[in-house]
């Protein structure tokens, strides 16, 4: 995230890096990357370097009656299960170093996690597309060992249920367009977006709905997924990629990691059917595509009707919402 949270000063963090990884701070920097965690780049007075994580656990409740408690044991047990195919020979899973008492994720204040990472020297990636067709082969190679990896690394991991977060809020919102939001400077201009493109997104969630009933009926296709594997989410150093943010992990289709590296050409999907022998269904990679659009309306339009200010996340979400929110451009079937 771009705003630092005023909750998390640097004398809490100095003292918990401190206490649960007995790492002794000599600086502590925020680094305002990324668009969903909070992060601060250590120096230890030994002079290692760590990679310090912070997730906002309100922002990760996904339902009315979800809780902190929940969106904790959510984050732990992907993290968990990214520490074990780490520990199993996973050398591209930039996993948290575990605390003393053997965890990866330590909760403090009323609201956040913290996890910490060894810093990893290497070229980091923006939000793009991938700069080449290699690019995407080399980074295939780590997801077809990821959903190879063993059962008793991944017994611990969550499993997709296709939930869409927020969906229950969005669905008010399409059901009274009327109704005034007054939660800040974004919620009108928010309002009035949903309100024209209404019927399409109804129509993305019936498709999705569809979709998501045949994902259900193949059980027996589920592997480990990272969820993420863009490019932001990618370290190129001397020994190869390394691939971070797994706090997505999920076991569930693989077409839920292979969407964000297919290029439409056909050559990322021959290859993972050659390399695995499972056969890629086209109906998945929509449905994972149109989870992904499904799940970043309806996050922003809850954070628009919900009381914000004017930042400099509040900013990039408002961009954010506007290219997700536009079904006749991204999804012309359905209009």
């Amino acid at each position: 995230m771009f705003t630092r949270p005023d909750d998390l000063p640097d004398e809490m963090l100095i003292d918990e890096l401190r206490k649960a990884w007995g790492v002794d701070v000599s600086s502590l920097e925020y680094k305002a990357v990324g668009f969903g965690s909070h992060h601060w780049s250590v120096r230890a007075s030994d002079g290692h370097r760590w990679f310090l994580t912070a997730d906002d656990l309100d922002a990760r409740q996904r339902f009315p009656h979800d809780s902190n408690v929940a969106a904790f044991e959510r984050l732990r047990a992907a993290l968990k299960t990214a520490r074990s195919v780490r520990d199993g020979g996973g050398y591209f899973v930039a996993a948290p170093a575990l605390d003393r008492d053997g965890e990866v994720i330590r909760h403090v204040g009323h609201r956040f996690a913290l996890a910490l990472y060894a810093y990893i020297d290497g070229r980091s990636h923006p939000w793009e597309e991938y700069q080449s067709a290699a690019d995407r082969l080399d980074v295939l190679k780590l997801i077809v060992m990821l959903h190879a990896s063993p059962q008793d690394a991944i017994r611990d991991a969550p499993v997709d249920d296709f939930l869409i977060p927020h969906r229950e809020g969005l669905c008010r919102a399409l059901d009274d367009p009327a109704e005034a939001w007054e939660g800040g400077p974004y919620s009108e201009p928010a309002r009035a977006l949903l309100s024209k493109h209404a019927r399409g997104v109804k129509d993305m969630l019936v498709l999705y709905d569809r979709l998501a009933l045949e994902a259900r009926a193949q059980p027996e296709r589920v592997v480990l997924t990272h969820g993420e594997p863009h490019p932001a989410n990618l370290i190129l150093t001397n020994s190869g990629w390394i691939l971070v943010d797994w706090d997505t992990t999920k076991i569930a289709p693989p077409e839920r990691d292979l969407w964000m590296l297919d290029s439409g050409s056909g050559e990322v999907v021959a290859a993972y059917q050659k390399a695995t022998g499972t056969q890629v269904l086209p109906a998945m990679m929509d449905f994972y595509r149109l989870w992904w659009d499904l799940a970043e309306i309806a996050i922003y339009i809850a954070q628009f009707r919900a009381p914000h200010v004017d930042t400099r996340d509040t900013r990039e979400s408002w961009k954010n919402l506007k290219f997700f929110l536009n079904p006749p451009h991204r999804w012309p079937s359905l209009s």
